[in-house]
């Protein structure tokens, strides 16, 4: 009884944020001007339209912020690029943090694949800290790999200080840089699938813990919302990248420090769909 009141609590939750969003989508694009330049409550903004490159939005969008756990968006490029999904990975005693969200513990054994999971759909950082260990043998070599990896994808104002996007001095990027990192991830298949995971079960490789991992973005319950990551650090503020593809075009929103998260991503989001219908129509 008391898993199927969780379920119940967990599905009432689900219904009711998703009125919630649909309410402020329809304020979003209510008849009055909603071609109007919208207010951006963020420190920096960008908002594109992928297939044709073109800039919906832009503010301080080539200044530098801390990323937060945007950062998490690099550290999952890199292990892809570097492992199969089926690798098993040991937790590594040093790979332990107090930032814990499932309570690891050493030579607990995961397929690189859930950790991933639980990286990307749940913002777990100590799946972070497993995972950058596992990839670089510690965490410095890792950090080396994923600055490495941000010169190869030409992100000049970007530099990584750790895997998870805690706030250090040098942890830096900003919201093109992000875009362009995004819009990269997004050609892997597994990354893709991913960051529009609501829920998702893992477990040890034994089978002796098995975990539920639930996302930290509550724009998935838009239909039309695909991703990507959400963030947050004392320093950082409010953190948020996201995707929807609509009608044949694909719109990706990078905000950070940005106010209001969830109503001012999904006016945004719609305000540059409704750009695109004026350019098209």
């Amino acid at each position: 009884m008391k898993r199927w009141r969780q379920g119940t609590s967990l599905s009432v939750a689900m219904i009711v944020m998703a009125v919630w969003l649909c309410s402020a989508f329809a304020t979003a694009m209510t008849p009055s001007s909603p071609l109007d330049r919208p207010v951006i409550k963020a420190s920096a903004l960008y908002l594109i339209e992928l297939q044709s490159g073109r800039v919906l939005l832009e503010k301080n969008a080539t200044r530098r912020f801390p990323p937060a756990s945007l950062t998490k968006i690099m550290t999952a490029l890199v292990a892809l690029e570097s492992a199969p999904l089926q690798e098993v990975v040991k937790i590594h005693p040093r790979s332990i943090i107090h930032h814990s969200s499932y309570n690891f513990q050493p030579g607990e054994e995961f397929i690189l694949r859930d950790l991933l999971t639980a990286m990307l759909v749940a913002s777990a950082n100590d799946a972070c800290e497993a995972i950058a260990w596992h990839i670089g043998g510690d965490k410095k070599r890792f950090v080396a790999k994923m600055n490495e990896r941000a010169d190869r994808l030409g992100l000049k104002d970007t530099h990584f200080a750790n895997a998870c996007g805690f706030d250090a001095p040098g942890h830096y990027s900003t919201a093109t840089d992000l875009a362009t990192l995004t819009e990269q991830a997004l050609q892997s298949p597994f990354f893709s699938m991913m960051v529009r995971t609501l829920v998702r079960d893992i477990s040890t490789v034994d089978g002796a813990r098995k975990l539920s991992v639930h996302s930290t973005n509550e724009l998935l319950v838009d239909p039309d919302v695909n991703g990507v990551k959400t963030g947050y650090t004392s320093k950082a503020g409010r953190c948020l990248i996201a995707s929807m593809f609509k009608d044949g075009h694909r719109l990706l929103l990078v905000g950070l420090n940005i106010r209001d998260q969830w109503d001012q991503a999904s006016m945004l989001l719609r305000y540059g769909q409704a750009v695109l219908q004026g350019a098209t129509s």
